[in-house]
């Protein structure tokens, strides 16, 4: 007998399936509507084109960042030991509602630690489950990879905002100034112990991932009810990877296969992650951890000639990322240069108290991501405003960079953009996956206004 939780998740799955367009519509349709709102707050329409234009290439090294994600994740998920451990956990699950639970559960898990991370390997073990247990409901499990990066990594240690405000380099002088509040916070820095550290913090990431795991157990569809991969048109591909078993005949392919050769640069490549990390955690980069998990990707395929196919292999997983991440630096764009973002913020402040602000912040901070998903570049536009008005209402300012994050990650759900990498890996479109997504979505958004205005009172100001 299906619960009232499942029924919902099927409802909202069957209404996206029919009315969801592709996600690439997504970005056309918010081009479109933040181009009407520059209009209805005064500007030109030659301006917003005009900013539309010049913020389109913005997101170029971003776009390229993204890529890299993808192929990095699969390169290192493809190599025999690491498919050898997906296996494993991959047999855990006893049933397709567990199957689901446990990876929803390491989506977030993992996410902590590190946002790529969780996406690619998520995707990874929710493939190789489907392989292993065919009833398992293929849209469920989609959806459970994606909901770290919607509920905790924020509150993780790739959390984009925290990170700025612990690296001193991270951020202008004049948006330190003002955190600093004329020597309250000495050098406007803010470390990760007022942030992702606080308990505050991890009480937070322990609710969200206790209740997010069981809603997802309740609402997966049991065997009988689920729609496979193979009901869906999905081929999953074969198991064990295959292994280079062709004999060079050649000095050119002797060298695609010097194992010396491969050593040698991963040591190189490992030596500069190493150093790069000497200051600790805070310096950790998209950059760093991609280096890291290519350098890794060499070393378990061992050759060139194998890591070259890996990639290959996933390279056409990068599309979506390619053609729609530059639409979504236009509209940076145009909400950047026609200062639409700070009139909505002095709005939500406008209406907040010491009590409410928190919870205002990550409302806001949902409701702009979801236009423009990128919570490093938001926050370097959106801090001077918001920490200025955490200091006039004597807010902990750790926990409001804390709830500002929560309020990115809760976004993911409802906006496709972080969902490329995976809907790719899977041959997922958003519509297979946003009904499970948005019902989460309507349980979390609640769960963390209450979070935020709870915990935030227990904490003074201004750290």
């Amino acid at each position: 007998m299906r619960g009232w939780l499942q029924r919902a998740a099927l409802a909202f799955t069957s209404f996206a399936e029919r009315w969801i367009p592709d996600a690439f519509v997504f970005a056309l349709g918010a081009t479109v509507i933040v181009f009407i709102a520059g209009l209805a707050i005064g500007s030109g329409p030659l301006e917003l084109v005009s900013a539309w234009g010049q913020g389109f290439w913005d997101l170029l090294s971003f776009t390229m960042q993204m890529a890299l994600v993808i192929v990095t994740g699969y390169v290192v998920a493809a190599a025999p030991a690491i498919h050898r451990l997906v296996v494993r956990i991959a047999g855990w699950p006893r049933s397709a509602k567990g199957a689901v639970a446990l990876v929803a559960a390491f989506s977030m898990l993992s996410a902590w630690f590190n946002w790529g991370f969780s996406l690619i390997f998520s995707a990874v073990l929710a493939r190789e489950i489907a392989r292993r247990r065919p009833k398992v409901d293929y849209r469920a499990l989609g959806a459970a990879t994606l909901l770290g990066l919607g509920s905790v990594w924020a509150q993780g240690l790739s959390g984009s905002a925290a990170l700025q405000m612990a690296t001193p380099a991270a951020l202008p002088a004049r948006i330190r100034e003002i955190v600093a509040g004329g020597g309250v916070v000495p050098d406007g820095i803010i470390r990760f112990d007022h942030t992702i550290f606080l308990w505050q913090s991890f009480v937070s990431v322990l609710v969200e991932l206790v209740v997010v795991t069981l809603v997802m157990y309740l609402a997966a569809p049991s065997e009988e009810n689920a729609r496979d991969a193979a009901s869906m048109g999905i081929a999953i591909p074969p198991g064990e990877p295959p292994a280079d078993s062709a004999l060079a005949s050649t000095p050119g392919e002797r060298l695609e296969r010097s194992r010396l050769l491969n050593a040698v640069v991963v040591a190189l490549g490992l030596s500069y992650v190493g150093y790069s990390l000497r200051g600790g955690l805070t310096a950790l980069t998209l950059n760093t951890i991609n280096l890291a998990l290519l350098m890794l990707g060499m070393a378990l395929h061992g050759t060139p000639a194998r890591l070259m196919k890996a990639v290959r292999d996933a390279t056409p997983a990068t599309w979506g990322v390619l053609l729609q991440f530059p639409f979504y630096a236009g509209i940076a764009g145009i909400i950047v240069n026609t200062h639409l973002n700070e009139r909505i913020a002095h709005l939500f402040v406008s209406l907040s108290s010491q009590r409410t602000f928190p919870a205002l912040m990550s409302i806001y901070s949902a409701a702009l991501g979801v236009f423009v998903p990128s919570g490093g570049s938001k926050w370097i536009i959106e801090a001077p405003y918001v920490m200025k008005a955490a200091h006039e209402l004597k807010v902990h300012l750790g926990w409001v960079v804390a709830c500002y994050d929560l309020g990115e990650a809760v976004a993911n759900l409802v906006q496709p953009f972080w969902m490329l990498p995976v809907l790719a890996l899977l041959s997922l479109k958003a519509r297979d996956v946003m009904g499970y997504t948005f019902l989460v979505f309507l349980v979390l958004l609640p769960l963390v206004i209450v979070l935020t205005t709870a915990l935030g009172a227990t904490l003074p100001y201004p750290l």
